[in-house]
């Protein structure tokens, strides 16, 4: 190892570091940055120490600003130089994992996924578990799927009818019949080996057969197994041959389920990848013979935005070392400027194995969904940001629209006519901003007036008050409602809001987002998050219009009449319609009816009123 100083008494930092940088040697290693402190900062690895370190001080790096930050809190740095890339890649894996530097990509822990577990006992139980103990015992995974693990468990437990009790077994305990069967023995899931009705030697059999199938080697257990079968048919021994014959039919079903290529296939490691902003989710699926006898997905969480290949690097060593894998063949999803010296890398464009990357490419998307459902569950605003960070994107706003207002119009053959707005806060309805309006301009059933009207109105009504406008504005309606919104926004009212229309079907779903002038149909799936939440707020403008609509319907069949009377208030009206229930039965009340709810001075004036009518 070689150390790299600065001295204080040597000028400025930086410029003392590039002069140490010149005698770097130009040959493959690692190198590692620390602070005044000796912190450690970075762990990189480099196929040229001189010209990779050198890079971090010969440019500004203005379009990394994190990149910016570790430059400046570099004091010295150390290097190793290897032989080869690959081992620096090896050592820079080790190197970060031991001292966990501030600012490279850091594997988010995992110690959550378990493991199978064949235990050291002289008669080993096989068990789920999420601890690794280093005493003789055999783990296989970590499993990210655990439908997989818990699936081979079931496998297990359904062919081998393995003990689950804890006892202390061993033979001479056995012999010495220290032990009794319990309830599992006599419901047909152990074999009773505590009390000697398995012998050892088959009981081990059976814990190398499970093995084997835990490494992914299921084909040879099957091939052994048929031959065993045909050898007891032959000696006429049918019952011993049918219990071999329902392990045999156990293990082919499993097969049938797990094949996806080729048998003949030699054992592979697939690699999948998937990032966003802040992450990058690699996978790996190891297949053996055709079978996928593994899937394993990490995290990366990013801090200098790092290339893709550096991640990926770096996950192949490490999953392959997790997993213990000593495949000669790796599939990636693109090319690294790499070679190994164990296995041959290969990214290929066609044929089963580019189904095998689209399979490993699926499993590591599932897992970033699912990790950032888990997230949301956490943090519900999460979500919501994200949702609206994708409108942002497919309408390509200026910002992303945390405040959206949304018109919609009612009127039954012209009458009644009103409108609504209702606003969404970061996602979420803001009901108390939620706004209703009587048309007072238009005559009939005018959609484009109205909505000219209302549009005005609200907008006018925020610039004098000084109220913040939205983000984005929605119409409820196809390219007519917006050109109208536009008019108003744009020529009468002088002001820059994007725009959007939502169109339904025959059916009154929504079907369409339109955006732009002239407007255009967004993309979008009805299952999509973005689809959901625009025809959530589109459903919300359309009742609120129309509660407000029924509720001035019923206002004017109410009063129709009965505000008509003089001398009859507010009260009598209501303690009217508490008793008749409608202005028509109290239109064919009688006098006496009346009389008896109200008075005769006012139910005469009301009886005077329907006849004359």
């Amino acid at each position: 190892m070689f150390h790299v100083e600065h001295q204080k008494n040597m000028g400025n930092k930086a410029e003392t570091l590039k002069q140490s940088i010149t005698t770097l040697p130009e040959k493959p290693g690692v190198y590692q940055y620390f602070n005044a402190k000796n912190e450690i900062l970075y762990v990189g690895k480099a196929k040229n120490l001189r010209k990779r370190v050198a890079s971090y001080f010969n440019k500004r790096h203005d379009d990394n600003p994190k990149l910016q930050v570790l430059v400046r809190q570099i004091d010295h740095l150390q290097y190793i130089v290897v032989d080869t890339e690959s081992d620096a890649l090896l050592l820079e894996n080790n190197l970060i994992k031991k001292y966990l530097p501030r600012y490279n990509a850091m594997l988010k822990d995992d110690k959550t996924y378990p493991s199978i577990c064949i235990n050291n006992d002289s008669f080993p139980r096989v068990f789920k578990t999420r601890k690794i103990i280093k005493n003789g015992s055999q783990y296989f995974g970590p499993y990210s799927n655990v439908y997989t693990l818990e699936t081979l468990l079931q496998l297990i437990k359904g062919i081998y009818k393995l003990r689950t009790c804890r006892l202390p077994l061993n033979e001479e305990k056995i012999r010495k019949h220290r032990f009794k069967v319990c309830l599992e023995y006599h419901i047909k899931n152990c074999t009773g080996v505590c009390e000697g009705y398995q012998s050892a030697e088959d009981y081990r059999k059976n814990i190398d057969e499970i093995a084997e199938i835990l490494k992914g080697n299921a084909n040879s257990i099957s091939k052994l197994l048929l031959v065993e079968i045909k050898k007891l048919a032959d000696e006429y021994r049918f019952e011993e041959a049918h219990e071999l014959k329902e392990k045999y039919d156990h293990i082919e079903n499993y097969k049938s389920k797990s094949l996806i290529a080729n048998a003949a296939m030699d054992d592979t490691d697939v690699f999948g990848y998937d990032e966003d902003e802040s992450a990058a989710y690699i996978g790996i699926l190891r297949i053996s013979k055709g079978c996928v006898v593994q899937g394993y997905t990490i995290e990366y969480k990013k801090k200098l935005d790092e290339e893709r290949e550096e991640l990926l690097a770096l996950a192949v060593v490490e999953l392959r070392e997790k997993l213990q894998s000593t495949s000669k063949n790796v599939l990636l999803p693109f090319d690294l400027e790499i070679t190994f010296p164990d296995f041959s890398i290969k990214t290929p464009r066609k044929s089963d194995e580019k189904k095998l990357l689209e399979l490993a490419r699926q499993n590591v998307a599932q897992h970033k969904l699912d990790r950032l459902k888990q997230a949301e569950k956490l943090n519900p605003d999460q979500r919501a940001a994200r949702i609206l960070t994708n409108i942002q994107n497919a309408l390509k706003l200026p910002k992303i629209p945390m405040h959206i207002e949304c018109f919609d119009n009612s009127n039954i053959q012209g009458t009644s006519a009103v409108a609504s707005c209702v606003v969404f806060r970061k996602g979420k309805p803001a009901k108390q901003d939620y706004r209703h309006f009587n048309i007072k301009t238009v005559v009939g059933a005018d959609d484009y007036a109205s909505m000219k009207e209302v549009v005005s109105r609200r907008y006018s009504r925020m610039l004098t008050e000084g109220t913040p406008l939205p983000d984005l504005i929605i119409t409820d309606g196809g390219r007519g409602q917006m050109e109208v919104v536009r008019q108003v926004i744009e020529d009468e009212l002088h002001l820059e809001i994007p725009i959007a229309g939502l169109a339904k079907d025959k059916r009154h779903r929504t079907s369409e987002l339109l955006f732009g002038f002239p407007p255009k149909e967004i993309g979008m799936k009805p299952t999509d998050e973005l689809f959901k939440l625009l025809a959530q707020i589109q459903d919300e403008a359309h009742r609120f219009a129309i509660t407000h609509h029924k509720n001035k319907r019923s206002k004017a069949q109410i009063g129709s009449s009965l505000d008509e009377i003089k001398g009859i208030g507010a009260k009598t009206k209501e303690q009217l319609l508490l008793k008749f229930k409608s202005v028509k039965r109290i239109s064919e009340a009688t006098l006496e009816e009346l009389t008896a709810e109200i008075g005769e001075k006012r139910a005469e004036i009301i009886a005077e009123f329907y006849r004359q009518k």
